[in-house]
């Protein structure tokens, strides 16, 4: 749609030297009658446009017209009247077009990439952008925006309508890895026209992300006599980042370590994170370990992170008791017992000693009678190992007795140890003598014991002696001032020569004698060298001088 300005630059043309004829006379008969016609020489494309009407001179639009195409026409017109001879003039017509906003503005993208990296800078350029409206004036002017909350912004160049897309913050591939970016470019026309474009930007990824490991540290529970070479666990992590940069391998942490080099009884596989041992465990040699692994992925440069791994054996009831009495000179559990024959019911007359390496339940033993040749004579304790008898001996038990006492412990699948015990009945005269032989025996076991104990008693006694020494060296250090406790004699020459102390039944006195010289004499009664010593068993100590 346009709108249309006439002007008007008209030319007669004479076409002889005769007069033109009065005003009056224009209207009357053929002279006054003037038909118009299009110049000879205009473009043959204006007749598709406009219309000449040849009796009125009326020149209407009959094509487009677009001022973004054209915005003056100029039309020759020639007008003639029908006299004889006939008279004629022409006349230039120019018609300018005015412009209406029927254009919407043109945005158009020269991108640099569509793939952005994560790793760019504030103010790197995106793409440039172009925009253009065809229509003139304020419907030609174009303000240009993006949509919101996107990490970009729009810089306009020294040109006009041109701007650059740049990135506004840094980009985090791992939070928004790709971008639909809305471009609205608005002109300020009656009423305004818009033109949207979209544009997809991706994110790449950059090596900025650690491997991480879900948990840290992680404990493992293992039973012991694993398998050698088998998997025991495994170690995983994950990495935020793409492709290479998340390629993730794991290996040991190497370092000095109290177990040694963990390679020894370690492996990890680098690709998969599993981990084995090379060797068996035993429960009662190691009970826990610790190593490391680490995770590195193929980035440029690679990163890396660490995990702590908390290896707990458990135990296997894979131990039998040992039996540590009796043990006869052979090595075999087997002891032989002299018992008098004129002991009570109740007696002790062994107690079966034994261990188990295993803990728990598996080295949990129970004690019990396997075989014995007399049930009346003998019980056993099914928790300590202690064997009593169970009644006084008479003269027609037989003289020896042979009990067989079966240890086992408390595994799912119980081991077992036997220990002999031969006991012999004696008279009591041969049970003293033998009891005195075996108590040096058992001294001599006991010797390492009684050294600590004499050691530790010893050692308490010196410390309670030093602290008495040092209690009565600071008592002895105090001053006392006995300027008050005694008044003076005139035959005191100022020197202690004597003290004597004694009770008279709750009471407690102390004589103090001065130096005297040759014929002086004590007064009784006297206030003089009166020292009063306070008594720490009473709490009223009376001390009077003689």
């Amino acid at each position: 749609m346009c709108l249309i300005s006439i002007g008007w630059q008209c030319n007669l043309v004479k076409q002889n030297s005769r007069l033109s004829p009065a005003p009056d006379e224009y209207s009357k008969g053929a002279n006054g009658d003037v038909q118009y016609f299009f110049g000879s020489e205009l473009d043959s494309q204006m007749y598709d446009i406009f219309e000449l009407n040849t009796l009125t001179g009326e020149i209407r639009i009959t094509g487009h017209v677009d001022f973004e195409n054209a915005e003056v026409y100029k039309l020759d017109v020639h007008a003639s009247d029908k006299g004889q001879p006939p008279m004629s003039t022409d006349c230039r017509v120019i018609i300018k077009v005015l412009d209406v906003n029927d254009n919407k503005p043109d945005i158009e993208v020269t991108s640099l990439s569509s793939v952005v990296s994560e790793g760019s800078k504030p103010g790197a350029v995106v793409s440039l952008i172009s925009i253009t409206d065809k229509d003139a004036g304020n419907n030609g002017r174009v303000v240009c925006s993006l949509s919101e909350n996107v990490p970009f912004e729009l810089k306009p160049s020294f040109q006009d309508n041109m701007y650059s897309l740049v990135t506004k913050q840094r980009l985090d591939r791992e939070s928004v890895s790709e971008y639909d970016i809305t471009i609205t470019a608005t002109d300020s026309g009656e009423p305004a026209l818009s033109t949207f474009k979209t544009l997809h930007i991706q994110v790449s990824d950059v090596n900025d992300n650690s491997p991480e490991f879900p948990h840290d540290p992680v404990d493992v529970y293992l039973f012991e006599n694993n398998v050698a070479s088998a998997s025991i666990f495994f170690v995983s992590a994950f990495d935020k980042d793409l492709n290479e940069n998340a390629a993730l391998s794991y290996n040991l942490v190497r370092g000095e370590r109290k177990l040694g080099d963990l390679s020894s009884f370690l492996n990890v596989n680098s690709e998969n994170g599993h981990i084995s041992a090379l060797q068996s465990f035993d429960f009662e040699k190691l009970k826990t370990f610790q190593f490391q692994v680490l995770a590195a992925d193929s980035g440029t440069p690679s990163l890396s992170s660490q995990v702590t791994v908390n290896v707990f054996l458990l135990d296997h009831n894979d131990n039998p008791p040992v039996i540590l009495h009796p043990i006869s000179s052979n090595g075999s559990a087997e002891g032989v017992e002299e018992v008098p024959r004129n002991v009570p019911a109740g007696h002790l007359v062994t107690k079966v000693r034994a261990y188990d390496a295993d803990i728990g339940y598996n080295g949990w033993l129970l004690f019990s009678l396997q075989e014995v040749s007399d049930h009346s004579l003998f019980g056993l304790d099914r928790y300590t190992g202690r064997i009593r008898t169970m009644r006084s001996f008479t003269e027609t038990d037989e003289a020896q007795h042979k009990l067989v006492i079966l240890v086992k412990d408390n595994g799912n699948v119980s081991l077992l140890a036997t220990a002999t015990v031969i006991v012999k009945l004696v008279e009591p005269k041969e049970a003293i003598s033998a009891s005195d032989v075996k108590s040096v025996s058992n001294n001599d076991n006991d010797t390492n014991v009684t050294l600590y104990l004499m050691i530790t008693l010893g050692t308490v006694s010196t410390l309670f002696i030093f602290s008495i020494i040092v209690l009565i060296a600071m008592q002895c250090s105090k001053t006392t001032d006995v300027s008050t406790k005694y008044l003076p004699e005139t035959n005191y020459d100022g020197t202690l020569c004597h003290s004597i102390q004694y009770r008279s039944g709750e009471k407690r006195y102390m004589l103090v004698g001065p130096r005297m010289s040759i014929g002086s004499t004590i007064v009784l009664g006297s206030n003089g060298n009166t020292l009063v010593v306070p008594d720490r068993r009473s709490t009223s100590v009376e001390v009077r001088n003689v």
